[in-house]
């Protein structure tokens, strides 16, 4: 079972802009003032061209045979008896104009085929207009029946094929009226160019049926598609007015002008119908684009997350397994060194904590609720002694000299301690990894702090490595950017992330000759100070 639902997505529900309705309004300005251009000299004259009318016939019938098709296949998304009328009646002109071209004198011979007479043309011309006119009516009068109903497919389908085969024993009805069954009708042409009297009175109904559609799309609540269904009636009553009211010659200015306003009539909806089509094909795209980036950026979530977990715990697991196995070796010696195994072993302990430490740390970093993380008061300059004692294995182990000249008197911050740990260690350590490409007596590491003013706490590592290319300044944050053979690109980008959590300010920048400056400024929270 398929259920219709509305959105406000598609021209029966969807209400008109401002630009939509000036669009409209410009139409029928034209339309009218064409009308009033043409009407003087409707009754002119003009020489009788065969050609045009079945031409003419040609193009209404294939731009209303792809608008019927349009209309019936929205049945099967938003059913409603408004919608069913409305295409019945675009299935009805296509059809109609094909006996309408077929029988009209002097097009295919000079009564026309089919056993047509004089009379045929011009009483399917009535036919075709006054069937058009019931079904803008018909939709008029159901359009307020909004309320969607649950059909399955194969009604969806029972109902298009029932009203296609109703038109075409319609039509076909129709033109064996217009033709054999001529003598049952009054007189519409008194001689191949003149019109009898007798015609205002179908036309006048035709126009009476067309205005009323009017009157009622106009009264009630207006969407996009009603608002174009009226410029379309009003295109249709200027054509009968050039057709049968106006002039009382055949082929006059006026008959060949009205048959012009019939392309109108035939083609606005189809040329709405397709803009809009291709404007919800642009918003299905647009939002197809934007559920794509939504996924990729949920898996860049993930894997920076993984990756950041990966990156931090690293070095903690690394001096774990470095610390387990030099105990184990002191155990084994003969006679077992316990006094250093157990410090060594301590340092083990140490390096767990840390790594529980680094998975809480990060969890509330990523975490929904990251912003209402623990805030503790936090001396920086304690906080880069302990960075320093954790990583004195590295820092020996690379050859660096590390160098702390700390403020005296710094005050406290508040902040998430294991967050602030981390990010001096990742921004030591990163300095750590950029002097390897220096000789062993140059690798030099300084971290400074001071107190900018009362108001923030700024701290700076410094290396006397290669530096940054100015290029790479802007970027060195960036996630998944990274000069190292075998770095993540996350370090530097979980720093800027954790910096920007307190509400601190963090950039890098070179140092001539050679040499970077990591600047890492953090807000003062708190008057209370601490003792250096």
């Amino acid at each position: 079972m398929l259920r219709a639902e509305t959105d406000n997505t598609w021209l029966m529900d969807l209400p008109p802009t401002v630009r939509q309705r000036w669009s409209a309004a410009a139409v029928s300005i034209l339309l009218v003032v064409g009308f009033g251009i043409a009407a003087p000299f409707a009754d002119r004259p003009l020489a009788q061209l065969n050609a045009f009318f079945p031409s003419l016939d040609a193009v209404v019938f294939v731009t209303d045979i792809i608008t019927a098709t349009l209309l019936f296949a929205q049945l099967a998304i938003f059913y409603s008896a408004a919608l069913l009328a409305l295409a019945s009646g675009y299935l009805f002109t296509a059809l109609i104009v094909i006996p309408h071209a077929l029988t009209f004198s002097g097009a295919f011979s000079p009564t026309g085929l089919l056993g047509a007479s004089d009379q045929t043309g011009s009483w399917l011309f009535i036919f075709w207009h006054a069937g058009f006119a019931v079904a803008l009516l018909a939709y008029a009068v159901l359009r307020q029946d909004t309320h969607l109903k649950t059909i399955s497919e194969a009604s969806t389908l029972t109902i298009i094929a029932v009203s296609a085969v109703s038109m075409v024993c319609l039509v076909l009805g129709l033109t064996w009226l217009a033709t054999a069954g001529a003598i049952f009708l009054p007189t519409l042409v008194v001689d191949k160019s003149h019109l009898s009297s007798f015609v205002h009175y179908p036309i006048g109904l035709t126009i009476a049926i067309s205005a009323s559609a009017f009157a009622i799309l106009w009264t009630r609540r207006r969407t996009v598609l009603d608002q174009w269904l009226m410029v379309v009636t009003l295109a249709s009553i200027l054509e009968l007015a050039f057709s049968g009211l106006l002039p009382s010659v055949r082929f006059s200015l006026g008959f060949y002008v009205g048959r012009v306003f019939s392309l109108v009539t035939s083609s606005v909806v189809l040329v709405v119908l397709l803009a809009e089509t291709m404007r919800l094909y642009v918003l299905l795209a647009r939002s197809n684009a934007m559920l794509r980036r939504e996924q990729a950026n949920k898996l860049m979530s993930l894997e920076a997350l993984a990756s950041s977990i990966a990156h931090e715990l690293k070095q903690p697991l690394s001096a774990m397994i470095l610390h387990s196995g030099i105990a184990l070796r002191l155990i084994e010696m003969e006679p077992p060194d316990v006094a250093e195994a157990s410090s060594t072993l301590r340092d083990v302990k140490s390096d767990g904590e840390r790594t529980h430490q680094i998975l809480e740390s990060t969890l509330a970093l990523f975490g929904k609720d990251r912003e209402k993380h623990v805030q503790d008061l936090i001396d920086v300059n304690e906080t880069v002694r302990g960075v320093f004692r954790v990583l004195r294995d590295e820092l020996v182990y690379h050859g660096v000299t590390a160098r702390m000249k700390l403020a005296p008197q710094l005050p406290l911050i508040t902040g998430h301690r294991g967050q602030l740990q981390e990010l001096f260690i990742n921004v030591i350590q990163n300095a750590i990894e950029a002097l390897d490409d220096v000789e062993r007596t140059h690798r030099v590491l300084t971290v400074r702090t001071a107190d900018a003013g009362g108001k923030t706490i700024v701290a700076e590592v410094e290396d006397s490595g290669p530096g940054i290319d100015p290029i790479n300044v802007e970027k060195v944050f960036d996630a998944f950017v990274t000069t190292k053979p075998n770095g993540t690109g996350l370090g530097l980008a979980l720093c800027r992330m954790i910096v920007d959590r307190h509400g601190g300010r963090i950039s890098a920048s070179p140092i001539r000759p050679h040499g970077s400056i990591i600047r890492i400024e953090l807000p003062q929270k708190t008057t209370a100070t601490a003792a250096s």
